[in-house]
């Protein structure tokens, strides 16, 4: 289980360009990475474009934005063009960094055998260690957008 101040679990995934990413890409910046349901659906489709028009401020934290879904990175790559989304989006398609993260829903929306990411959030610091957890049951929750950025601003 991940919990604030331990290091984060690694991970190799592919992005929307079909490009390896790592979490040490990511390695010597704060990063946010932000799980979620599914691309192209109402709410994530509001949360990603709200981290979309929060990166002035994340940029002044020294922070990256990192989405990660169970979608094929393909879908990824349509709803980041459709939303002028700027950050990484990740493809967790064998939901197994979902799980890592214990932010996996099981027969999601009460469908036997859907999966697909919890919305959740955590922050971690440059050298990987988690620093905020938030991890929503409700898939129609959003995260607390001004809590992140205070958490942000305190490393």
């Amino acid at each position: 289980m991940v919990e604030v101040n331990t290091k984060a679990p690694d991970f190799k995934l592919i992005d929307s360009n079909l490009k390896h990413k790592t979490l040490a890409d990511y390695k010597g910046h704060k990063t946010v990475l932000a799980f979620f349901p599914g691309a192209f659906t109402s709410v994530c489709t509001k949360e990603l474009c709200t981290f979309r028009d929060s990166m002035v401020k994340f940029n002044k934290f020294n922070a990256k934005v990192v989405g990660i879904s169970v979608d094929q990175p393909f879908s990824l790559a349509q709803f980041a063009k459709e939303n002028l989304l700027t950050f990484d989006l990740l493809s967790d398609a064998t939901r197994e960094v979902s799980k890592k993260y214990d932010s996996l829903h099981q027969d999601f929306v009460n469908v036997p055998g859907l999966t697909a990411s919890k919305r959740s959030v955590f922050i971690l610091d440059k050298d990987g260690v988690v620093r905020y957890k938030w991890v929503s049951e409700n898939p129609g929750v959003e995260p607390n957008y001004s809590e992140i950025e205070k958490e942000l601003s305190k490393f």
